[in-house]
Parts: structure tokens; C-alpha cells; sequence
């Protein structure tokens, strides 16, 4: 009879010759935080979960951690404690932010290099790793959710109104002139329910000033359904800085500031107070008197005006898609971003908004090759052809783009493309490259108050940019001296 100690050492060296310690080691955990939520975070863990089964020596876990703001706080706390996360995706604007803490990052090109992996910088589209590389063309961070502003438009409420949904506005006076007609369109059904619009808003007004949410969100949602599919105004926007202001002015090849938008020095200074910039504020200001512009809040609170049918127009991030298709009961289409036509320069190509996927410091050479490996799946032509069609957001690499065109997809979506013409539409300048200023998370907030004290009428849009272009260069100088 075989001792059974002898059975268990015997079937112990066996497991030792047949496979290798690699194999019977724990997977390397490479940590992830990130800021998506719903939906969008529940198609982050698929993606995770996908690199996580095809291959067995790294184990990525992805850890969601608020908004953009909180998720890049979180990570910059994390690194003080000196217990950082791998990678940490982080939003557009705080590149600046990011570049200057210099012992906290791992380039993404070192990292890649390291790991041995194949990386061509150039497989990626121009006009999305342009955001986020040195001016040599090293890549810094990761792109990873990358998006451009749309106009996005209710073919029904185009129809109803006898414009064709196919020849949508390109330039400003178009939008305003397409507002008209749509507004008269639906002026007796507007003027039917304004009464009741008008008592429910005073109702839920009385209900909030006596701190009774749950009461006021009930009246919130009759005062909706009450609205719905009556066009009450031509357009809207949402993140109005970010497409207002910052696209607006690659679109027009206008710079936001000096150095190249920030890209050629610290020592930049913002010129959004032009007489281009102060224009278009000031007309948006006053084109609310006539209802051809309705100011629908801070961030992306105004896309409920569009899915709503309260707008016949808007202006919003191509990643609105997800949530335009889940929420609008109507066909919709999407347009470029319209353009003052007497500009010189415009249209020229906008410039992205969302986020990438930046290393830090403070891990093993074996982690780091274990996060090559993950960014290796996640430029696969197949993952970013999935990303960009569920989400809306752009494929970041050139095969992905193809992958979709050989696919039809946008032969049978054409709104998906617009945004990737737009942003093609001709090679990027100085202008229109992206930006990179420090404090620009500030800067953001100030440009929001600035911009509700115009439309509120309590300054003109010229006083009130060079207030803000004001404010905006001490935020900046600040952080000049504080990264010398």
C-alpha cells in the first residue's frame, strides 16, 4: 500500500515539472481608479474583465472613484500616503496639473518601452495623443475616453417645422433663423401649457425654499412630463466653457492663450477676451429675448432641455450618445459645430474633451509591465471599436476607426461619425492643438460664474471676459511659481 505522504510529495514534484512557477504564482493586482459611474463604469469592469481572462500573470482591479475632480484628488492624496494606484485616469484639463507633478508620473512611453511591448505612438489618432504628449511626441498619459462637442438635433421637431432634418444649420445665423421657425411652429401648444408650466415651477421653488426635496423632485417630474415634446426654444448647450469658450475657439482657430494655448510655457497668458469670443458670449446673451437660446446649466445639466424635447437643438459631447439614445423618445442626428461665417480661419477642427489613463510612481518593474500589457488590450482595434459604439466616445487608434468604416457601422449610424470629421477636418495649429494650463480646474469654475453673469444681464459679455481673463492669469501665475 503506497504511503499516502509519499502520494502527496510525489504529486507535488509532478505539479513542479508540468508547470512552471509563473503559472502557479498569484497574478501581479495592478490597481485602477477611475471616475465613470452607471453604465459607462459598468462597461469599464467588462473591459477589465476580458483582460483579466485572457491571460493569467496580472490581475487588474478597477476601483471607481467619483468625478473627475475626486477621482484625480483621490489618486494625488493616495500618492502622499505613498500607496498609489497604478494607473489614474484624469480629465483633460488637469494635464497641466499632472506634467508638473514630475516625481509623481511614469510616462507612458518609459513604461512602454520598459515592458518591451510593440508601441507606435502613431497608431493613434493625431488630434487625441496631441493632447497628451510632449513636444517631441513622447506620450505622457494614456488616451482613453476622448470626446469632441456635436450638434445634436430633433429630426422631428425639423420636420414639423418644414425644414429638411437632413440639411441641418452649419453657421450661427443658421441655428438662429432654424430657432425661429421652430419656435413658431410650436407656439400654441407653448402657450397652452405655460400656465401650468409657470404654477409648478413657482410650486417647486415654494417646496425647495422649505427644504422638502422629495416633494419638490415629484413636482419636478410632473413639471417634465409637462414639457415634454413642446419646443419652447431653438438651442441649448451643456459644459458651456468646454464648448462655448475652449472649442469654440479651435473651431474658429482662435487662441484661448498665449505659448501655443499653454503648450510652449508656463508663462502663458489667457486672450479669450477677443472681440470673437466677446460676440458670440453677447449674442448667445441676447438671443435668449427672443427664445432662440435657453441657458440649460452648469456641466451637462441642460441635456435634459434636448431629451425632453424642449430644445430642437444642442450642443453636447459626441460621449452624450449613450444617454441621448437611452433617454430621447425621438430620432435625432448630429451636425458639426456651427461657425460664425465671416471668421477667418473657421471652421477648423475642435479639440477633445474627457480623459486618459496617467501612471505613478511607486511600483515594481513587474507591475508596470502588467500595466503595458493592460494598455496593450485596451488599444486593440476590437475593444476601441466596442468602447466607441456604446459609448459615443471616439476610437483613440486609427485601426478602430477603420475596424468600424469596413464594418458599415457608420453607414447605418452616420451621427457616430461626425465628431471624427470634425475632428479631421484639417491638420491642427497652435490653435486648435488642445490647451495646457495650470489651475485650469479654477479656472473652469470662474469661467461658469462669469458666463451666468452675462446671461443674467448683470454685465456685457466684453466686461465680463476680461474680468475673467483677469482672474484667470493670476490662477496662472500662481502656478507658474509654484512649478519653477
Amino acid at each position: 500500500m503506497i504511503n499516502l505522504r509519499k502520494l502527496i510529495f510525489i504529486g507535488a514534484m509532478i505539479s513542479l515539472v508540468v508547470f512552471p512557477a509563473s503559472v502557479l504564482a498569484e497574478p501581479i493586482t495592478i490597481n485602477w481608479w477611475f471616475a465613470h459611474g452607471g453604465r459607462l463604469g459598468e462597461k469599464v469592469q467588462e473591459i477589465v474583465a476580458n483582460f483579466n481572462a485572457s491571460q493569467s500573470e496580472y490581475k487588474v482591479v478597477a476601483t471607481f472613484k467619483g468625478n473627475y475632480h475626486d477621482t484625480m484628488m483621490a489618486g494625488i492624496a493616495a500618492f502622499r500616503a505613498k500607496n498609489p494606484p497604478h494607473i489614474l485616469q484624469v480629465f483633460e484639463v488637469g494635464t497641466a496639473t499632472m506634467m508638473a507633478a514630475k516625481g509623481a508620473i511614469k510616462p507612458v512611453y518609459e513604461v512602454m518601452a520598459e515592458s518591451g511591448l510593440p508601441f507606435d505612438p502613431k497608431a493613434y489618432l493625431p488630434t487625441v495623443t496631441g493632447y497628451y504628449t510632449t513636444p517631441e511626441g513622447k506620450m505622457l498619459s494614456m488616451p482613453f475616453n476622448s470626446s469632441t462637442p456635436v450638434l445634436w438635433y430633433n429630426r422631428e421637431a425639423f420636420k414639423n417645422a418644414g425644414l429638411d432634418p437632413d440639411k441641418p444649420p452649419k453657421t450661427w445665423p443658421e441655428v438662429a433663423e432654424y430657432s425661429k421657425k421652430i419656435v413658431a411652429a410650436y407656439a400654441d401648444q407653448a402657450e397652452k401649457i405655460e400656465p401650468v408650466v409657470k404654477a409648478l415651477k413657482e410650486a417647486k421653488a415654494a417646496l425647495e425654499k422649505a427644504q422638502m426635496k422629495d416633494n419638490a423632485a415629484k413636482v419636478d417630474e410632473i413639471l417634465a412630463d409637462t414639457q415634454r415634446g413642446v419646443v419652447t426654444a431653438g438651442f441649448s448647450t451643456s459644459w458651456i466653457s468646454w464648448i462655448q469658450i475652449e472649442n469654440f475657439s479651435a473651431w474658429h482657430n482662435q487662441p484661448i492663450g498665449t505659448k501655443a494655448n499653454g503648450f510652449g510655457g508656463l508663462d502663458t497668458q489667457f486672450v479669450f477676451n477677443s472681440p470673437l469670443h466677446a460676440k458670440h458670449i453677447q449674442q448667445l446673451a441676447d438671443w435668449q429675448k427672443e427664445k432662440i437660446f435657453v441657458y440649460g446649466g452648469r456641466r451637462n445639466i441642460g441635456n435634459a432641455l434636448f431629451s425632453s424635447g424642449q430644445v430642437a437643438m444642442h450642443t453636447e459631447s459626441s460621449a452624450g450618445y449613450a444617454g441621448f439614445k437611452r433617454t430621447c423618445k425621438f430620432e435625432f442626428g448630429t451636425s458639426m459645430l456651427p461657425y460664425w461665417p465671416d471668421a477667418s480661419g473657421a471652421p477648423q477642427n475642435t479639440i477633445i474633451g474627457g480623459a486618459s489613463l496617467w501612471v505613478l510612481q511607486g511600483h515594481s518593474p513587474e507591475e508596470y509591465k502588467g500595466v503595458a500589457a493592460f494598455f496593450k488590450h485596451l488599444s486593440k482595434p476590437e475593444v476601441q471599436a466596442d468602447w466607441h459604439e456604446f459609448t459615443g466616445y471616439l476610437p483613440i487608434t486609427l485601426a478602430a476607426y477603420d475596424l468600424k468604416k469596413k464594418q458599415g457601422f457608420y453607414d447605418k449610424n452616420p451621427q457616430m461619425e461626425t465628431a471624427l470629421k470634425q475632428m479631421t477636418l484639417n491638420a491642427p495649429t497652435e490653435n486648435s492643438r488642445g490647451l495646457r494650463f495650470g489651475n485650469f480646474v479654477q479656472m473652469r469654475s470662474i469661467m461658469y460664474d462669469t458666463l451666468e453673469a452675462i446671461f443674467a444681464g448683470q454685465k456685457t459679455a466684453q466686461q465680463g471676459l476680461n474680468e475673467a481673463a483677469d482672474k484667470g492669469n493670476r490662477l496662472l501665475r500662481k502656478f507658474e511659481r509654484d512649478n519653477k
